[in-house]
């Protein structure tokens, strides 16, 4: 841990990684791409719901940020390749726990959720 940083600080710098780490499409784009370079249209069909400019736009957040490396390979037409770096490997295995999380704590979590509710309602 470095000391200059403090993610409890509202001034900290963490928080704008924290922030973007905490979006379901960065998070769903970083999982896809652990298995190995994804092109951008492989992207969008396999994220349902996902935009073209979301993605575009998670995409290049997640560049600048370091994580994610965009290749461009100069073929008829020009393909685009998009892989996890170094760093973004770093963040695999806590996307992957934190993403499949939600599949495999669904019900219990509607459960939680109708229990509130009927609590609350009544």
């Amino acid at each position: 841990m470095n000391p200059a940083y403090d993610v409890f600080d509202d001034r900290c710098p963490t928080r704008m990684v924290l922030d973007r780490l905490a979006d379901k499409w960065a998070l769903l784009v970083l999982d896809r791409l652990q298995s190995g370079p994804v092109r951008f249209n492989h992207l969008r069909r396999e994220i349902r719901g996902l935009s073209q400019k979301v993605l575009s736009q998670t995409l290049k957040r997640l560049e600048r940020d370091g994580l994610v490396k965009r290749t461009v390979h100069p073929t008829v037409p020009i393909r685009v390749d998009y892989a996890l770096t170094p760093l973004g490997r770093t963040l695999t295995e806590t996307v992957a726990a934190f993403a499949h999380w939600a599949e495999r704590n669904m019900d219990a979590v509607l459960a939680a959720q109708t229990a509130y509710d009927a609590a609350s309602a009544g």
